[in-house]
């Protein structure tokens, strides 16, 4: 199957979209967009992630569960939406960790393309939903696919794992501790920030490694 993403990625994950799942995944996904449903995000941006961020410039890693599902919001990135939407709480909070951690604001709009192209992957489990509908793309196929993909940065050594949350932690349980700096705690959700997500220090810690591994930190 010729899937249309960026060229290092497509090379480690070629053995993916010939599987049956993918296969099953794709029909399901092009009937949805084709059945008339508003659908998120655009078509050309389910694998903005992949191809703003090459696998072999990943250097941090960040996983989402599921694309925003309101219009205007979901564009390929977890956490990421462009201007004009309104910052989303969990992104607030990010960016409020960032200025405690780092003593210094962060961007003032929701857009996280900056990072991305700085070699950050920001990495839903899940790459599409119908509007309105949390989880709606969620169990065709795409955990599976997503699941391959951490496999692929896993193959790589000295790079950041950003952890928020169970399903984020469980996500990754086959990354190597030894050989990459993994990073866990609470979600940045304003439901769960105050229980461990504030005062983590990932930003800095996660700058520290890159430094000490001869790689360029990142501007968050």
């Amino acid at each position: 199957m010729n899937v249309k993403i960026e060229q290092s990625w497509k090379d480690a994950l070629t053995n993916e979209f010939n599987k049956e799942y993918f296969v099953k995944l794709t029909d399901f996904v092009r009937n949805e967009y084709m059945s008339g449903k508003n659908v998120y995000p655009a078509p050309k941006n389910i694998f903005n992630a992949f191809n703003l961020c090459p696998l072999d410039n990943v250097k941090v890693v960040i996983i989402g569960q599921d694309p925003y599902h309101e219009p205007n919001q979901a564009h390929g990135l977890c956490f990421s939406v462009l201007p004009p939407t309104p910052v989303p709480p969990s992104l607030v909070n990010i960016y409020k960790e960032i200025e405690s951690d780092l003593g210094r604001k962060s961007v003032t709009n929701g857009d996280l393309t900056h990072w991305a192209t700085q070699g950050v992957l920001l990495l839903n489990s899940t790459l599409t939903v119908r509007a309105h509908a949390a989880a709606s793309h969620a169990g065709h196929g795409w955990e599976e696919f997503t699941d391959a993909v951490i496999r692929a940065t896993a193959t790589r050594k000295n790079i950041v794992y950003m952890l928020w949350g169970s399903y984020a932690q469980k996500k990754a349980a086959f990354v190597n501790p030894n050989d990459n700096l993994v990073l866990k705690s609470a979600h940045p959700s304003p439901l769960s920030a105050y229980r461990g997500f504030f005062g983590n220090h990932h930003f800095s810690r996660a700058n520290e490694y890159l430094s000490q591994h001869g790689k360029t930190p990142i501007d968050w």
